[in-house]
């Protein structure tokens, strides 16, 4: 019933495939210092090897599944296992040079605190600096195809495309959620689908990159990754703020601000249907309705612009 140590690694990354390879399997492993009988609460031995022990009597079919799962280089060599994050880095379009940044910005502050070693770092850092990159390379790409808005408008775009709901998509389209790396808790209660978990993660992811390929492999995938969303935000702002737009023009015109007044109410409590006129110092210049107040007020600022010639 003595553990018996059946892999050593230097690669913490390639540990936690073993380990979780071994759970699977339902195969309990523990990570042993160098003396294969005193299994402690240790990452590392004195030559800087994690050694993965199991029950004497699991020892052969451990082996087995681990031989089962390496990669065989030509004339039969075995090398390491395979990589944990291919996948991952597959659908990222993007290949790090140090895979470390890449566990680094998967890991929840829940596993950080569950390591009794206190060498594993969650990403809340990461997350702060990837939200820095995200907010200046969204920024950016605004600022180059849509130089022509004003402030207020992309300000608009950006806080949409950056919003916690979108970057939680984002992670989901990619799988994130099922390579974050979280603690006992945090699992049991559905952290890898959390959206604030995973928005936190793909800010970190982010950083990641930034670190590990520099500000111009940052901003290659974020392109790739939110060129559609920035469109949409940026043809919705056009569709659907027509009161800033008719705001600014009046501006330019001189003239007074624009008052909206509601005019009238029809329909049964449950579906009414609001009536709203927009005025402009003393003229009506549009009149809408909508089962919305604001999206009546919208319309007649549609209307309004028409008006103006806009």
């Amino acid at each position: 019933m003595d553990p018996v140590v059946i892999f050593h690694t230097t690669s913490d990354i390639e540990a936690r495939v073993v380990s979780a390879l071994l759970d699977s399997r339902g195969i309990v492993s523990f990570r042993a210092s160098g003396n294969p009988q005193a299994i402690l609460p240790m990452t590392v031995n004195s030559l800087g090897e994690i050694r993965i022990a199991v029950p004497s009597e699991l020892a052969e079919e451990a082996r087995a599944l681990i031989e089962s799962h390496r990669e065989t280089a030509s004339g039969a060599k075995v090398v390491r296992l395979r990589d944990e994050f291919s996948a991952l880095e597959a659908r990222l379009g993007y290949r790090f040079h140090d895979q470390g940044l890449l566990e680094h910005a998967l890991t929840h502050r829940s596993r950080a605190a569950e390591d009794v070693s206190g060498g594993v770092a969650d990403n809340e850092s990461l997350e702060f600096l990837g939200d820095a990159v995200l907010g200046l390379v969204v920024a950016d790409v605004l600022f180059r195809r849509h130089a022509g808005r004003n402030e207020g408008q992309k300000s608009k775009i950006r806080a949409s495309v950056v919003s916690t709901q979108s970057l939680a998509r984002h992670a989901e389209r990619l799988g994130l959620g099922a390579h974050l790396l979280l603690g006992r808790g945090e699992e049991k209660t559905g952290g890898r689908s959390k959206p604030a978990l995973l928005a936190d993660a793909y800010e970190a992811l982010i950083a990641a990159i930034y670190l590990d390929g520099g500000l111009e492999a940052a901003a290659a995938f974020l392109e790739r990754e939110l060129d559609d969303a920035i469109e949409a935000s940026a043809a919705g702002a056009l569709a659907h703020d027509h009161k800033s737009t008719l705001q600014e023009r009046l501006q330019a015109l001189g003239r007074a601000l624009p008052d909206y007044r509601l005019s009238g109410e029809s329909g049964p409590d449950h579906r009414k249907v609001f009536t709203v006129e927009v005025v402009v110092g003393g003229e009506v210049l549009g009149v809408a309705s909508g089962l919305a107040k604001k999206e009546a007020e919208q319309e007649a600022a549609r209307m309004a612009l028409q008006r103006l010639g806009e």
